[in-house]
């Protein structure tokens, strides 16, 4: 039988993570080696002294603990590399080169772009919302982009992901478990007002620090080829999510749908144009980096969250900056008793208080690498912590608690 190690009553395991994510903000040019590290020394731990919790010790406990884990982390793989590839399709569209002329030429281009983020990640998986965003931003703001309004485009996707059950992964678990889809709908009281107060302190950042390119170059010529591949690998992506959870339930929990739907279409479409695959080495350092902190976070002993009230649901938003949302969610879900409008809306928005917190921030951070800074993240994009704030009490204000019974 093994004994877990406690240091002053807190499990070992909880701080080898803490250590994980502080070596990650220091040495946010190392971020990869730290992650792993962090990984390899917390299974070193679980297999020599602590086990698997509910899934037994030594290495039958760790086999048994990635069994269970292997679709959702598989899936992250999969979207995080493919949607890389989407990016770059779009970029090369040409359709980035069009939009300062029908972007406003002062701060009010870079805030417009944030709402546009905003409304795609409701209907688009955050990612691709994030990337795309991010993609425009490259263009429109001549390559100079202020790292607040990166942390700002990562916010705008989470946000308007929080409010939809085909916007982000923890919502869309909900909707699998049974919380209507209405219910949901409320994030968006929290997150329309949590819009208001980062974007335009954004917005004004990235004017200050590169402002908007006035007009589009001269004789573009959009390959709407590539805008049609787009079109598919999104479309295909929302098909493989809505249709998934609709007629197959448990298909979800035995295969990665949503990543392979997106690479079918990535594979098909090559035949049209062919993909960017030069992306993809720098993609796979961040996706191994992403998937090493939300393997650590998985094998933490949280088998149970303080009662549910709306001061937890407010407390998991902090915390899923740097603990992974879905495992979270999962034991919210088990647990019951939660208004799952807030609760989407504070797993969902609350990842983007750090870089690392979303799988959103990581796309974005591998397409600029110099976001990759814990600390230039939380004071640059400062707005984002007291827009999460805010537009939670604004919604307990208007709403109220509805806990829901389990169901």
């Amino acid at each position: 039988m093994f004994t877990p190690v406690l240091a002053y009553g807190i499990p070992l395991d909880f701080i080898l993570f803490a250590l994980t994510l502080l070596g990650v903000a220091i040495f946010h040019h190392h971020t990869l080696a730290v992650a792993l590290t962090g990984l390899a020394a917390i299974v070193a731990y679980k297999l020599l002294f602590a086990g698997f919790a509910k899934f037994g010790a030594g290495l039958p406990g760790l086999v048994h603990h990635m069994e269970h884990d292997w679709v959702g982390l598989s899936n992250l793989f999969l979207l995080l590399m493919g949607f890389a590839l989407l990016s770059r399709h779009f970029e090369e569209s040409r359709i980035p080169d069009e939009m300062p002329a029908l972007l406003p030429d002062d701060w009010k281009g870079g805030l417009i772009l944030l709402v546009m983020v905003f409304v795609l990640s409701a209907f688009l998986d955050n990612i691709a919302a994030a990337l795309i965003g991010g993609t425009v931003a490259r263009h429109v703001f001549r390559g100079r982009v202020h790292i607040g309004y990166l942390a700002a485009i990562v916010a705008a996707s989470n946000a308007g992901g929080s409010g939809s059950v085909v916007g982000d992964t923890t919502t869309t678990m909900m909707w699998i478990d049974g919380v209507s889809p209405l219910t949901v709908v409320d994030a968006y009281v929290a997150a329309i007002v949590a819009m208001l107060v980062f974007a335009v302190p954004a917005s004004l950042q990235q004017h200050r620090f590169s402002p908007i390119v006035k007009d589009a170059p001269s004789g573009l010529k959009v390959d709407w080829a590539r805008v049609a591949i787009v079109a598919i690998i999104l479309l295909a992506a929302l098909a493989a999510n809505v249709t998934a959870n609709l007629k197959f339930p448990a298909l979800l929990n035995a295969l990665p749908v949503l990543g392979l739907a997106v690479w079918a279409a990535i594979l098909l479409t090559s035949l049209l144009r062919r993909p960017d695959w030069s992306v993809m080495p720098e993609t796979l350092k961040g996706t191994v980096f992403l998937l090493a902190l939300v393997t650590a976070a998985s094998m933490m002993p949280v088998e149970e969250l303080p009662t549910a009230s709306w001061q937890t649901a407010l407390g998991l938003g902090f915390v899923s900056a740097v603990f992974d949302n879905i495992p979270l969610t999962a034991l919210a879900l088990k647990q019951g008793g939660y208004d799952w409008g807030f609760l989407a809306y504070a797993v969902g928005f609350g990842g983007s208080m750090v870089w690392f917190g979303s799988s959103a921030g990581v796309a974005v951070s591998n397409m600029y690498p110099e976001a990759k800074s814990v600390v230039r993240w939380i004071t640059q994009g400062w707005p984002i912590m007291a827009a999460y704030v805010v537009g939670f009490f604004v919604m307990l204000a208007l709403l109220g608690w509805h806990p829901d019974a389990p169901h």
